[in-house]
């Protein structure tokens, strides 16, 4: 049974940081690419970062470049979104997501991930 478990979602000022963490068991983890997506009330599960199965390519929502940083340790069966300057537009639900290696699908679009995790919740105050 495939599990994505993030962590490290909480309550930050804004311009602060805080780092995720999303654990995956279940599944060859080096054979899938890994993204984070967000929900905001009321808007719809959007696209933040996705790094390939390798490491070797990493992707960004426009909103995000420049702050936010993912990464992988294929060692550990872990993907990391480092986020930094944080905002309040960032208060989300962050999701941890999989793709099967090779798919030619799009990783910015939700329903093209094959394995979802159940959030960690990220708030940013004024």
């Amino acid at each position: 049974q495939v599990q994505l478990v993030e962590s490290g979602g909480g309550l930050v000022q804004a311009g602060g940081s805080l780092r995720l963490s999303c654990a995956a068991s279940g599944l060859t983890f080096s054979s899938y690419a890994m993204g984070w997506f967000r929900q905001a009330p009321g808007k719809d599960r959007e696209f933040v970062a996705a790094i390939s199965w390798t490491g070797g390519s990493v992707y960004y929502a426009d909103s995000v470049k420049g702050r936010f940083t993912i990464s992988r340790d294929n060692a550990k069966n872990t993907v990391y979104l480092q986020m930094n300057s944080l905002k309040p537009e960032d208060t989300a639900v962050y999701y941890c997501a999989a793709q099967r290696r090779n798919s030619g699908r799009s990783y910015t679009i939700p329903t093209n991930m094959d394995y979802w995790g159940k959030g960690t919740l990220v708030t940013v105050s004024s």
